[in-house]
Protein backbone atom coordinates (compact mmCIF):
# COMPACT_ATOMS: atom_id res chain seq x y z
CA UNK A 1 0.00 0.00 0.00
CA UNK A 2 0.75 3.33 -0.84
CA UNK A 3 -0.18 7.10 0.19
CA UNK A 4 0.31 10.51 -1.37
CA UNK A 5 -0.06 13.64 0.17
CA UNK A 6 1.03 17.37 0.04
CA UNK A 7 1.71 17.98 3.79
CA UNK A 8 4.39 16.59 5.11
CA UNK A 9 3.01 16.75 8.35
CA UNK A 10 -0.10 14.46 6.93
CA UNK A 11 2.59 12.07 5.55
CA UNK A 12 4.61 11.81 9.43
CA UNK A 13 1.67 11.10 11.28
CA UNK A 14 0.99 8.18 8.41
CA UNK A 15 4.35 7.01 8.81
CA UNK A 16 3.89 6.90 12.96
CA UNK A 17 0.84 5.28 12.55
CA UNK A 18 1.89 2.72 9.93
CA UNK A 19 4.58 1.87 12.50
CA UNK A 20 2.53 1.57 15.71
CA UNK A 21 0.35 -0.77 14.32
CA UNK A 22 3.15 -2.88 12.38
CA UNK A 23 1.99 -2.26 8.70
CA UNK A 24 4.20 -2.39 5.63
CA UNK A 25 2.69 0.60 3.80
CA UNK A 26 4.70 3.33 2.04
CA UNK A 27 4.34 6.99 2.06
CA UNK A 28 5.53 10.03 -0.49
CA UNK A 29 4.99 13.58 0.46
CA UNK A 30 4.45 15.48 -3.05
CA UNK A 31 2.91 17.45 -5.32
CA UNK A 32 0.73 15.01 -7.06
CA UNK A 33 1.04 16.29 -10.20
CA UNK A 34 4.85 15.52 -9.40
CA UNK A 35 4.18 11.90 -8.60
CA UNK A 36 5.89 10.51 -11.85
CA UNK A 37 8.71 11.86 -10.43
CA UNK A 38 8.67 9.69 -7.08
CA UNK A 39 6.76 6.37 -7.99
CA UNK A 40 7.21 3.93 -10.86
CA UNK A 41 4.75 1.00 -10.44
CA UNK A 42 1.64 0.23 -11.12
CA UNK A 43 -1.01 -1.01 -8.72
CA UNK A 44 -4.24 -3.04 -8.88
CA UNK A 45 -6.50 -0.34 -6.89
CA UNK A 46 -5.87 3.72 -7.00
CA UNK A 47 -8.19 5.35 -4.00
CA UNK A 48 -9.02 9.11 -4.03
CA UNK A 49 -10.89 10.01 -0.93
CA UNK A 50 -13.04 13.13 0.62
CA UNK A 51 -11.91 16.28 -0.32
CA UNK A 52 -8.77 16.04 -2.59
CA UNK A 53 -9.59 17.19 -6.23
CA UNK A 54 -10.88 20.79 -5.22
CA UNK A 55 -7.49 20.94 -4.85
CA UNK A 56 -6.53 20.02 -8.12
CA UNK A 57 -6.65 22.79 -10.71
CA UNK A 58 -6.59 20.16 -13.57
CA UNK A 59 -8.31 17.15 -13.33
CA UNK A 60 -7.38 15.41 -16.95
CA UNK A 61 -3.96 15.59 -15.67
CA UNK A 62 -5.32 13.56 -12.58
CA UNK A 63 -7.12 11.32 -14.64
CA UNK A 64 -3.88 10.65 -16.43
CA UNK A 65 -2.26 10.24 -13.24
CA UNK A 66 -4.72 7.80 -12.13
CA UNK A 67 -4.60 5.67 -15.69
CA UNK A 68 -0.23 5.80 -15.78
CA UNK A 69 -0.68 4.51 -12.40
CA UNK A 70 -2.76 1.32 -12.79
CA UNK A 71 -2.57 -1.75 -13.64
CA UNK A 72 -4.57 -2.75 -16.81
CA UNK A 73 -8.19 -3.94 -15.89
CA UNK A 74 -7.24 -2.18 -12.15
CA UNK A 75 -10.02 -0.54 -10.13
CA UNK A 76 -10.49 3.01 -9.55
CA UNK A 77 -12.89 3.70 -5.95
CA UNK A 78 -13.32 7.42 -5.37
CA UNK A 79 -15.87 9.17 -2.67
CA UNK A 80 -15.86 12.84 -2.62
CA UNK A 81 -18.13 15.71 -1.42
CA UNK A 82 -20.60 16.69 -4.39
CA UNK A 83 -19.68 19.90 -6.18
CA UNK A 84 -23.53 21.37 -5.44
CA UNK A 85 -21.97 21.28 -1.44
CA UNK A 86 -19.67 23.76 -2.84
CA UNK A 87 -21.47 26.13 -4.52
CA UNK A 88 -23.11 27.43 -1.15
CA UNK A 89 -21.97 29.89 1.15
CA UNK A 90 -20.26 28.60 4.21
CA UNK A 91 -23.43 28.61 6.21
CA UNK A 92 -25.80 26.88 3.35
CA UNK A 93 -27.79 30.00 2.93
CA UNK A 94 -27.27 30.63 -0.91
CA UNK A 95 -25.49 30.25 -3.48
CA UNK A 96 -21.86 31.37 -3.73
CA UNK A 97 -19.90 30.21 -6.41
CA UNK A 98 -20.43 28.48 -9.73
CA UNK A 99 -20.79 24.58 -9.88
CA UNK A 100 -18.72 24.61 -12.68
CA UNK A 101 -14.97 24.98 -13.13
CA UNK A 102 -14.85 28.48 -15.14
CA UNK A 103 -11.71 30.20 -12.18
CA UNK A 104 -10.12 29.28 -8.83
CA UNK A 105 -11.88 29.86 -5.69
CA UNK A 106 -9.50 31.86 -2.99
CA UNK A 107 -10.61 32.22 0.43
CA UNK A 108 -9.98 33.19 3.72
CA UNK A 109 -10.94 31.06 6.91
CA UNK A 110 -10.43 31.21 10.39
CA UNK A 111 -10.09 28.08 12.06
CA UNK A 112 -10.02 24.40 9.76
CA UNK A 113 -12.74 22.42 8.93
CA UNK A 114 -11.44 19.72 11.41
CA UNK A 115 -10.81 22.67 14.21
CA UNK A 116 -13.36 25.45 13.41
CA UNK A 117 -12.21 27.21 16.85
CA UNK A 118 -8.46 26.97 15.92
CA UNK A 119 -6.58 29.91 16.69
CA UNK A 120 -5.78 30.24 12.77
CA UNK A 121 -6.47 32.00 9.71
CA UNK A 122 -5.46 30.86 6.49
CA UNK A 123 -6.18 31.78 2.74
CA UNK A 124 -6.24 29.10 0.16
CA UNK A 125 -7.52 28.79 -3.39
CA UNK A 126 -9.62 25.48 -4.25
CA UNK A 127 -11.68 24.67 -7.74
CA UNK A 128 -15.24 23.24 -8.07
CA UNK A 129 -15.35 20.45 -10.23
CA UNK A 130 -18.45 19.30 -12.02
CA UNK A 131 -19.80 15.84 -12.46
CA UNK A 132 -19.29 15.85 -15.84
CA UNK A 133 -15.66 17.22 -15.17
CA UNK A 134 -14.84 14.75 -13.13
CA UNK A 135 -16.47 11.56 -14.95
CA UNK A 136 -14.52 13.35 -18.50
CA UNK A 137 -11.14 13.07 -17.30
CA UNK A 138 -11.64 9.75 -16.36
CA UNK A 139 -13.24 8.49 -19.47
CA UNK A 140 -10.96 10.13 -21.88
CA UNK A 141 -8.06 9.04 -19.99
CA UNK A 142 -8.79 5.25 -20.56
CA UNK A 143 -11.49 4.45 -17.83
CA UNK A 144 -14.37 2.75 -17.54
CA UNK A 145 -17.19 3.63 -15.57
CA UNK A 146 -18.43 0.69 -13.50
CA UNK A 147 -20.55 2.49 -10.53
CA UNK A 148 -21.84 6.21 -9.78
CA UNK A 149 -23.81 6.64 -6.83
CA UNK A 150 -24.60 10.03 -5.30
CA UNK A 151 -25.87 10.38 -1.15
CA UNK A 152 -27.87 13.00 0.45
CA UNK A 153 -25.37 13.26 3.59
CA UNK A 154 -22.12 13.19 4.29
CA UNK A 155 -20.36 10.53 6.55
CA UNK A 156 -18.48 13.74 8.46
CA UNK A 157 -19.99 16.70 10.29
CA UNK A 158 -17.58 19.17 8.19
CA UNK A 159 -19.70 21.54 7.45
CA UNK A 160 -21.90 24.20 9.31
CA UNK A 161 -25.53 24.23 10.20
CA UNK A 162 -25.24 19.95 10.17
CA UNK A 163 -27.50 17.63 11.96
CA UNK A 164 -27.05 13.78 12.57
CA UNK A 165 -29.77 12.07 11.49
CA UNK A 166 -28.48 8.21 11.93
CA UNK A 167 -25.07 7.40 12.92
CA UNK A 168 -22.59 9.05 11.34
CA UNK A 169 -24.88 10.38 8.54
CA UNK A 170 -24.77 14.53 8.14
CA UNK A 171 -27.62 16.65 6.84
CA UNK A 172 -27.76 20.37 6.35
CA UNK A 173 -30.55 21.04 8.85
CA UNK A 174 -32.83 23.16 6.95
CA UNK A 175 -31.55 21.57 3.61
CA UNK A 176 -32.71 18.15 4.88
CA UNK A 177 -32.23 15.47 1.84
CA UNK A 178 -32.73 18.00 -0.68
CA UNK A 179 -29.09 18.18 -2.01
CA UNK A 180 -26.64 15.72 -2.98
CA UNK A 181 -23.59 15.89 -0.18
CA UNK A 182 -21.31 12.75 -1.41
CA UNK A 183 -20.74 11.05 -4.51
CA UNK A 184 -18.79 7.99 -5.23
CA UNK A 185 -17.60 6.14 -8.40
CA UNK A 186 -15.96 2.86 -9.35
CA UNK A 187 -14.15 2.54 -12.33
CA UNK A 188 -12.27 0.05 -14.13
CA UNK A 189 -9.07 0.67 -16.57
CA UNK A 190 -9.09 -0.87 -20.26
CA UNK A 191 -6.63 -3.25 -21.33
Amino acid sequence: MLGIDLSDKAIESARKIAIDTNSTAEFICCDLYDIENHLDKQFDIVFTSYGTITWLPDLDQWGKLISKFLKPNGKFVFAEFHPVVWMFDDNFDKIGYNYFNVESIIETENGTYADRNADISQSYVTWNHSMSEVITSLIDNGMELKQFQEYDYSPYNCFNKTFEFEPKKYRIKHLENKIPMVYSIVAKKKN
